[in-house]
């Protein structure tokens, strides 16, 4: 598998947020959003065997661990990687953008479906077919640019029975978070208010972080 990094650092986002976790980023990406902030994984990376990808994690001492990318499941062997990975460690989790099927999926596998907003430029990849496959432990998020944004989420949460915590997250420097806290107060929505945490922490352009 084509690896970019495997770091140490504290869970930014997802519900899991402030707890420390190892990242595995694996390149490659179909997907082209616009406010992607990890367009280094889109190429190269460098080849290890799953084994090795399972002993680095390792060497961290850390129980949580989180496979990412880019698109982790572009690569065809993120399901057995996932599978080794849930053998050895306390809790896996997965961060996909939810154009891959996520049905056959190692069930200990905690999944966090990044499904794209009209903003993103990719809405017409999501394959909302997943939300019938989310299960205890995932969760869905939604990321968005403005108004438009928010709308589509709130209908994608209103016409479907989704049955996982729901997150909406503004894009960091687009969206202000009090904007959007305002939207879903006046709606009345069960969602969640997202942050990524690690850009309050370190410098948003810091990789490894």
């Amino acid at each position: 598998m084509r690896v970019v990094e495997i770091y140490p650092s504290i869970q930014g986002e997802s519900t899991r947020a402030g707890i420390p976790c190892v990242f595995i980023r694996l390149a490659g990406c179909p997907l082209r959003c616009r406010w992607c902030d990890t367009v280094y994984s889109f190429k190269g990376g460098d080849e290890m065997s799953l084994e090795e990808i399972c002993e680095t994690t390792a060497t961290h001492g850390i129980g949580l661990v989180e496979l990412t990318g880019g698109e982790p499941l572009a690569q065809p062997d993120a399901g057995p990687l996932l599978t080794m990975l849930c053998d050895r460690f306390e809790e896996v989790l997965l961060e996909t953008s939810g154009t891959y099927p996520i049905a056959n999926l190692d069930p200990r596998v905690g999944v966090i479906m990044d499904l794209k907003a009209p903003g993103s430029g990719e809405e017409d990849r999501n394959l909302l077919e997943n939300l019938d496959h989310l299960k205890d432990g995932d969760e869905l998020k939604l990321v968005l640019a403005d108004r438009n944004d928010y709308l589509w989420a709130k209908q994608l949460v209103e016409t479907h029975e989704i049955r996982v915590p729901i997150l909406f997250s503004p894009v960091h420097g687009e969206l202000e978070a009090a904007q959007l806290s305002e939207w879903i107060l006046e709606d009345h929505l069960k969602v969640r208010l997202h942050l990524q945490q690690h850009k309050f922490i370190w410098d948003p352009q810091e990789r490894g972080r």
